[in-house]
């Protein structure tokens, strides 16, 4: 496991050091799973993202449309980024934890490709509020979510949630 109190780098972290027009780089877990190191990035500001993304076939269900149970990775990557979007990739990281997501489910989401909005909209000292929102390409609205997080420490004991 890396040690939190080394700074990011492309070499440590190559996820954070996405090429020009992504939103992230290979080497996330999640980010993997998802294929989002081939999503595109539409628009990148302080607490705001908005992403072309797709659906692989691995997040698909029997009759091809998005896995609900994969719905909530989705929301919760395109969260924790919401939340250091519009910083430099190198600025110190945040380590968050989930503490709470609402995922509605609106129409159903087919692919191949959708779009993903988001936005902070509550920052406290350690707390942030983070809306998500899906649409297909005609602008339809697909998904709407909220997820809610914690900044925790770093290294040590992560329970102190």
């Amino acid at each position: 496991m890396s040690d939190p109190e080394q700074p990011f780098s492309p070499d440590r972290h190559p996820w954070r050091f996405p090429p020009p027009g992504r939103l992230i780089g290979r080497g996330h877990p999640a980010g993997d799973f998802l294929e989002a190191y081939d999503w595109s990035l539409e628009h990148e500001g302080d607490g705001e993202l908005a992403v072309l993304a797709h659906l692989p076939d691995r997040a698909r269900n029997p009759r091809g449309q998005l896995f609900g149970g994969f719905t909530p990775t989705y929301v919760d990557l395109i969260a924790l980024l919401t939340v250091r979007a519009g910083r430099p990739r190198d600025d110190p990281p945040r380590w968050l934890a989930t503490t709470n997501m609402r995922v509605d489910y609106l129409a159903t989401v087919l692919g191949p490709t959708f779009r993903i909005r988001s936005r902070l909209i509550h920052r406290g000292s350690r707390s942030y509020l983070v809306e998500i929102r899906f649409f297909d390409l005609e602008e339809r609205p697909l998904v709407f979510a909220l997820t809610s997080m914690l900044e925790v420490r770093a290294k040590g004991d992560l329970g102190d949630a």
